[in-house]
């Protein structure tokens, strides 16, 4: 029987037969030692910090008291995998957005969480532990105390009363006894099972994320994710700035130079050969060098938008591309978002389709980019297959947009981009650099 939640094995004919009833006892166990350590563990607390109030050292420990709910709350939330598979309930607390403890502290104090786990340990501490300390008693213990009935009366040696509810003389009625636990075993698990499941339900309800803590969890990560994009796209170009003013200008000056020294060199020597071989291979770098660049963010992206930059990059497609662009300045991560696509697009057609033409069609309406790039090629394409597009995928998630490939076998291959955003009030003035 494979693993499940010990509340669906019950309803299973196989339910004694597999391990739910002794993940439920193993469940039950450790509750009574957690709680039991949490009890004694809270007393020990009051007490060190009420005798330290007297001397008003301990008064700044009173608020961590608070917090003694955040690791109990921690272990139960794993403990629950022994009694239901389903995945760990999430944490409902979230991550401080500043680093270092008083951050820490701050945001505790203010979520609702913390009073909730807070709740649970004292719950555990009080109450739950006792009854699951009953539960076992009253389903395994009984069973076991009447299967040991033999061992008693042999250990005694006269009458014994056999878990204080009969008086048992002889080894006949010693076994009988013990024939009677085993019997009670089998029906005293469905019980033990069902308050397990209960248990882990109420542990799973007071402790798993509200609603709205996962919303605001959501949205956390989703403006992290943002930050992270943010950050990329400004890496980007700070390396396109330091390779265009730095890297490129100094090899403009050398193919300069090496071109004026090849003018002056005799004609026919050997130096003139080899300054013409040096003046031509510092070309092909610095050409080398622009398309790079070119790659890392386009500077027609940034001066003129992404309808130019997309019209550059089909212009330099080896197949050819019919445009049908009509496009306003957007923000610039959607505008960085859309040209990379599209490029990737068209690489993909180049290596992959065996498409004779491609068509690339882009909107902006409604307050929502769209981007249709299709091709006539074989199809069959997959983005999971390596093609570049998963990663641009998760950018434009970021963003709140969506990417769609359909690619039937035989074409036609058709993918979309949509992102909702905003036309700029104004269009960014170009950068002129020498």
């Amino acid at each position: 029987m494979a693993r499940e939640s010990v509340w669906v094995g019950l309803r299973q004919p196989a339910y004694l037969r597999s391990s739910a009833p002794w993940r439920g006892v193993g469940y039950l166990l450790g509750g009574v030692a957690l709680g039991l350590g949490v009890l004694v563990g809270g007393v020990v607390a009051l007490v060190l910090v009420a005798a330290l109030a007297l001397v008003l050292v301990g008064l700044p420990l009173v608020p961590l008291l608070g917090f003694t709910g955040i690791p109990v709350a921690a272990l139960e939330r794993r403990r629950l995998r022994l009694v239901d598979p389903a995945p760990e309930a999430l944490t409902p607390h979230r991550t401080p957005e500043a680093p270092g403890i008083p951050a820490w502290f701050t945001l505790r104090l203010k979520e609702q969480a913390t009073w909730r786990e807070l709740a649970y340990a004292v719950l555990l501490a009080l109450v739950l532990w006792p009854l699951d300390l009953l539960v076992l008693a009253c389903t395994i213990g009984l069973p076991a105390v009447l299967v040991g009935t033999p061992v008693q009366l042999a250990l005694d040696g006269g009458e014994i009363r056999a878990a204080k509810l009969w008086i048992v003389g002889d080894y006949p009625h010693a076994f009988a006894t013990a024939l009677l636990g085993l019997a009670l075993l089998a029906p005293l698990l469905y019980p033990l099972g069902a308050y397990a499941a209960a248990r882990a339900a109420l542990a799973r309800l007071l402790l798993a994320p509200r609603e709205a803590e996962l919303i605001s969890r959501l949205a956390e990560v989703t403006r992290s994710r943002a930050r992270l994009v943010d950050a990329f796209e400004a890496e980007r170009r700070r390396i396109e700035r330091d390779l265009h003013d730095g890297a490129q200008q100094r090899l403009v000056a050398l193919t300069m130079a090496l071109g004026l020294a090849r003018l002056d060199a005799p004609p026919g020597s050997p130096l003139a050969a080899r300054l013409a071989t040096a003046h031509d291979e510092a070309g092909h770098v610095l050409t080398e060098l622009r398309e790079l660049i070119r790659g890392i963010h386009p500077q027609v992206l940034a001066d003129y938008g992404l309808a130019a930059a997309v019209e550059d990059a089909a212009d330099r497609s080896p197949v050819p591309v019919d445009t049908d662009l009509d496009l306003p300045r957007l923000p610039e991560p959607v505008e960085s978002a859309g040209y990379f696509t599209a490029r990737e697009a068209l690489t993909n057609i180049a290596r992959h389709s065996n498409a004779p033409r491609a068509h690339i069609r882009a909107r902006h309406e409604h307050d929502v980019l769209r981007i249709d790039v299709r091709d006539e090629g074989d199809g069959g394409a997959d983005p999971a297959r390596g093609t570049g597009l998963t990663g641009l995928a998760d950018r434009i998630a970021v963003l709140d947009g969506t990417l769609t490939v359909a690619s039937p076998p035989g074409g036609p291959t058709v993918l979309s981009v949509e992102i909702p955003c905003r036309a700029q009030p104004t269009p960014r003035p170009p950068r002129h650099d020498d």
